[in-house]
């Protein structure tokens, strides 16, 4: 009675010895490191969002005061419509795509640019920058400048690991016997200065 429990002891103990032992070896690294590289890239959507969402205040407030600045403020949401479409029109597999990545840059780059001249028309107007609703406009998108800078350093670190478990020992190994549809996950191309987080200066600091 005693021996078919003994054995069965023995084999629950010699499974768990050898889930401890394949997880030690990093069996679970490759799904665990994508899907955390897939939460660091819902988190740039998200402030890539929150940023498209101040745009129409913006420039609104910046209208009130300067509404002959009309090729400006028409670049500026030209470029907003298209980086919100470009969001939109994400394809499922964008962190799997380079190209797709690419272009989703290219639309968030559009608007970044189209903001820069639009706070260089900025500056000729006092009275826009005084302004309580502007004021108030700058602090957000200071905040949300900064936000989209980190989530956008937290995604390519967490690519870069999770790349790197791909062609290195022992990923490679677990990606072969276990994970063979897993594949690269696509990153910003990233200059050197945006390794620093941004500071949005609307010329309203001293």
């Amino acid at each position: 009675m005693l021996r078919p429990l003994v054995r069965r002891v023995a084999v629950l103990a010699a499974v768990m010895l050898a889930a401890a032992t394949l997880a030690g070896c990093g069996i679970n690294n490759i799904p665990s490191f994508e899907q955390a590289a897939k939460a660091k890239w819902s988190e740039v959507l998200n402030q890539y969002k929150r940023r498209a969402d101040l745009v129409p205040n913006l420039v609104e407030t910046v209208k009130g005061f300067a509404a002959q600045e009309q090729q400006v403020l028409t670049s500026v949401v030209e470029a907003r419509a298209k980086a919100t479409q470009a969001q939109v029109q994400l394809p499922p597999d964008v962190v799997n795509n380079p190209e797709a990545m690419k272009r989703f840059q290219d639309a968030q780059n559009q608007l970044t640019g189209a903001l820069g001249r639009l706070l260089a028309v900025v500056e000729r107007y006092p009275d826009i920058k005084s302004g309580q609703n502007f004021l108030a406009l700058q602090s957000q998108l200071e905040g949300t400048e900064n936000r989209i800078a980190i989530a956008r350093r937290d995604y390519i670190e967490a690519v870069r690991v999770y790349n790197t478990e791909l062609t290195t020992f022992p990923g490679r190994i677990w990606r072969s016997l276990m994970y063979s549809s897993a594949q690269p996950m696509a990153t910003f191309d990233i200059a050197a200065q945006e390794h620093e987080t941004p500071r949005v200066d609307f010329g309203t600091k001293k």
